[in-house]
């Protein structure tokens, strides 16, 4: 068949661009910081579950601290001495030491929280304080 009709994509290389100067646009608004890692947090029955990826970091690397109510993810992610000189092609990979901060919820007993290290993914275990009754009293003024 002769002549067969391809479809012209105009902007099908934006997105490629768009990633790019998203990435630019966030390395000079934090220029004393490279990367920060991603952070999900999940209401799990009666407790916080924050998961934050750190790939290559050792456990030992990261220290997780609670003080006046909020609780910090920092660490720090180095590049390897051996590719300092390197003749890169592309570099994509971020170095740089970060920090994760979250507002906890009144009542949080930090002593209970928890941490643990899994295929470079940390996670971080949050007790909920139970929640205060939600049952409707009434007061009735007495004559004095």
């Amino acid at each position: 068949m002769a002549g067969a009709l391809t479809r012209r994509e105009p902007f099908a290389d934006l997105g490629e661009l768009r990633t790019r100067f998203d990435r630019m646009v966030d390395q000079l608004a934090r220029p004393d910081r490279s990367w920060v890692p991603a952070v999900d947090i999940v209401r799990d029955d009666g407790r916080l579950v924050l998961r934050t990826d750190v790939p290559g970091i050792k456990p030992d690397e990261v220290k997780i601290e609670v003080e006046d109510g909020i609780l910090t993810v920092p660490g720090e992610h180095e590049a390897s001495g051996e590719e300092k000189n390197a003749n890169y092609v592309r570099r994509e990979r971020s170095y740089g030491s970060f920090s994760r901060s979250l507002a906890l919820p009144a009542g949080v007993d930090a002593s209970a929280i928890k941490a643990t290290t899994k295929d470079g993914v940390v996670e971080v275990t949050i007790p909920l304080p139970a929640e205060a009754s939600k049952e409707k009293v009434t007061i009735t003024p007495t004559a004095s």
